[in-house]
């Protein structure tokens, strides 16, 4: 795809999504934090639907996208805390390094990883959490509408579950629906989402 119909199409899906309220596998995530905030990273936080809310109940915050449309868009929002400590980076998620911290969020974003990276991904995800730290976020099932892509990665129930092995699942629950994706464009889904404890 060129870059000028890639800019259009990503445009097309922040405008799809634009207003929309943060995910519940991260609200709660947060809950279960109470009201003791921490250090969080946010990947592929698009234009900020999570990132919002995460820096509203006080946590510090890196927001990690490969557009820069996405944070553009993040910064640029209206109900940004002004008192928020935000750090953005536009990067591929795989590729990025984030600090050490309590939570990583990452809502629909991981199965666009190419599966001979998501070990490694996978790996830097847990070896930055603190123990009692939190990941937050989905999986696509092999019924998913998009699980015959070579580039995607796509996980078992069972697969999935032995991803959490060093996790204490607080939540685990699939869905498979027909719907559309943020673009209009028919989709049938088959998603684990889930919210994880690190032992």
């Amino acid at each position: 795809m060129a870059q000028d119909e890639r800019d259009k199409a990503w445009r097309a899906y922040y405008d799809g999504v634009a207003g929309r309220p943060p995910r519940p596998t991260l609200i709660e995530a947060l809950d279960r934090f109470g009201s003791n905030p921490g250090r969080a990273v946010d990947l592929g936080c698009g234009d900020g639907r999570d990132t919002i809310e995460l820096l509203r109940r006080g946590w510090l915050v890196t927001a990690i996208d490969a557009e820069p449309e996405a944070l553009a868009r993040l910064v640029a929002r209206a109900d940004l805390p002004p008192d928020g400590v935000l750090s953005t980076r536009c990067t591929r998620f795989e590729e990025a390094v984030w600090p050490i911290g309590d939570l990583v969020n990452a809502s629909f974003v991981l199965p666009l990883c190419p599966p001979a990276m998501f070990p490694a991904l996978w790996t830097k995800i847990a070896d930055s959490l603190r123990p009692g730290g939190r990941f937050a976020g989905q999986f696509y099932g092999p019924r998913d509408g998009w699980a015959d892509d070579a580039a995607m990665t796509i996980v078992t129930e069972a697969q999935a579950r032995g991803l959490l092995d060093a996790y204490a699942i607080e939540r685990f629950t699939e869905e498979e629906t027909d719907s559309v994706t943020p673009r209009g464009k028919p989709k049938h889904w088959h998603i684990f989402h889930v919210v994880a404890r690190k032992r």
